[in-house]
């Protein structure tokens, strides 16, 4: 414990500001500053928690739909595409609902599933602006209410309007959260953690998606959707107790707020002084708050975002869909006679083991080296993948090496999990200055949801028209193309203050 008058010698006040007698305000001797990692992760934890509620969404429509369909004659399935950021799009076994059920149609169904994405494409933009006017953390409680509107509105539907309106609502709140969730991240982390809280966001979306495929295998539609409503009623009253980001504070002039926020932060006896002044320089070197052609007439801001959009753009286009809907006819390839709910919640299992320990070997290995990785592998199993089906196709034997497709698709959503699920959440946060990131970071959402539309659109078309081989053999080049890009183009952000990223960006 250090004496209360070494401590008032050492306090970091400003002139003229009432507050910074604040003792809580005041600095230890150099000799005995430390900080404290848990409370960064304790507030990283409860922000993500609007990741797991975007999890139950993305997932949800899988056990649902079957559901609340309307009845068929045949014993077909059904297929129901979701979102694809680590997503489902396993095929489902069709049961005959009972009377006091909704029934929808097909294109009932398709509307349930697509608001989602509009939604969230409409919700992202505005977010980065609200992030900007009232702040990170009132943004983020603000988006929490449709989230809890929708689960209610879901949850006593009684016809596809209320499901629609519902849909839409959760789309606004999760796309919100991809933008203001990891924006709150960076800038509450310490560098020497800022990775591996940022893949935490993927992390706990993975495990929303789980939660739904093990829960919605078990319960009824409606049990679940009142289940689902407690996750974002847990965040509103988590982010009562967390402090705004010091980044947004300092931008509006609070310097002593910003103190405060740090010392809840980091702990008590951290140098908030220096650490405050490291902020304040690069505010003071983006300058006032940057409009919106800055992202495109400033070199850095335009390098940070065309690579954190690529990186959205390749995630989606890794075959992630492609790979989830094939889940349960490649096990059972294998010999495997398990049921499509047991299948999706394996890869549900591999999905959140994989996206953890990405999360651990995040500031060991560093981003660069797990995207390579991530990319090489992948196209090497979409590669062999295409191959198989090709064999297939063309009326080829292929009992014999049935484990084959099996063994890539549990490489393939491994090194997805590690490298392009959670890492390009976590570089959107890295690559922009305070004056830009929020609409950048809206903007780059707002790209990912573009290309969640797309893929899931063309799907269907792509499977139809080209097969299952030249489909996988596409995703297979977008992959590669992704390796030689990152190769190329990205430098390595682990460990680097913001304003060496953006010295790199600017071509210096």
């Amino acid at each position: 414990m250090v004496a209360t008058d070494d401590i008032k010698k050492t306090v970091s006040q400003e002139d003229n500001d009432v507050t910074s007698h604040n003792p809580m305000l005041y600095d230890p001797l150099d000799g005995v500053v430390k900080t404290s990692k848990t409370r960064q992760y304790i507030a990283a934890l409860i922000i993500c928690l609007g990741a797991v509620a975007a999890g139950t969404a993305l997932a949800w429509t899988s056990p649902v739909l079957p559901q609340i369909s309307a009845p068929v004659v045949t014993n077909s399935t059904l297929v129901t595409p979701t979102n694809a950021t680590g997503n489902d799009t396993s095929p489902i076994s069709l049961p005959m609902p009972h009377d006091d059920q909704l029934q929808l149609t097909v294109t009932q169904q398709t509307w349930v599933s697509s608001l989602l994405a509009i939604g969230a494409f409409l919700g992202a933009l505005p977010t980065g602006y609200i992030a900007d006017a009232i702040g990170r953390r009132y943004t983020a409680m603000a988006m929490d209410v449709p989230f809890i509107l929708a689960w209610l509105s879901i949850s006593f539907a009684n016809s596809a309007g209320w499901l629609y309106f519902g849909r839409f609502l959760i789309g606004i709140s999760t796309g919100s959260f991809c933008v203001v969730a990891p924006m709150y991240i960076s800038e509450i982390a310490e560098t020497s953690i800022r990775g591996t809280l940022g893949t935490l966001f993927q992390l706990l979306l993975t495990m929303g998606i789980l939660f739904i495929y093990i829960v919605g295998s078990m319960v009824s539609w409606v049990t679940l959707s009142i289940m689902c409503l407690f996750v974002p009623i847990a965040l509103l009253v988590g982010m009562i107790f967390l402090p705004e980001t010091p980044v947004y504070l300092l931008k509006k002039g609070r310097r002593a707020d910003a103190a405060l926020s740090l010392k809840w932060l980091w702990g008590r006896y951290c140098d908030s002084r220096s650490a405050i002044q490291v902020i304040q320089n690069d505010l003071d070197q983006a300058g006032a708050d940057a409009t919106f052609l800055d992202l495109f007439t400033n070199r850095g801001a335009r390098n940070g975002l065309i690579i954190s959009i690529l990186l959205m753009f390749f995630q989606q286009f890794s075959g992630i869909n492609a790979v989830i809907f094939y889940t349960e006819s490649i096990f059972k390839s294998a010999g495997s006679s398990l049921d499509a709910s047991i299948c999706s919640i394996i890869v549900g299992v591999v999905q959140v083991i994989m996206t953890l320990t990405s999360s651990l070997l995040i500031e060991r290995a560093g981003r660069k080296i797990l995207l390579l990785f991530s990319s090489t592998v992948m196209t090497i199993c979409l590669a062999i993948l295409g191959a198989y089906f090709d064999m297939k196709e063309s009326g080829k034997d292929v009992s014999h090496i049935g484990w084959l497709p099996l063994l890539c698709m549990v490489l393939f959503i491994i090194t997805f999990s590690v490298g392009y699920g959670p890492i390009p959440w976590l570089m959107m946060g890295e690559l922009f200055m305070p004056d830009v990131r929020a609409t950048a970071v809206a903007l780059t959402v707002m790209a990912n949801w573009l290309c969640v539309f797309v893929v899931t659109k063309c799907f269907g078309i792509m499977i139809t028209d080209w097969g299952s081989d030249i489909t996988f053999w596409f995703f297979a080049s977008c992959m590669a193309l992704a390796t030689v890009y990152v190769a190329i183009a990205v430098v390595e952000t682990k460990g680097r203050s913001s304003s060496q990223i953006q010295t790199w960006l600017s071509g210096h």
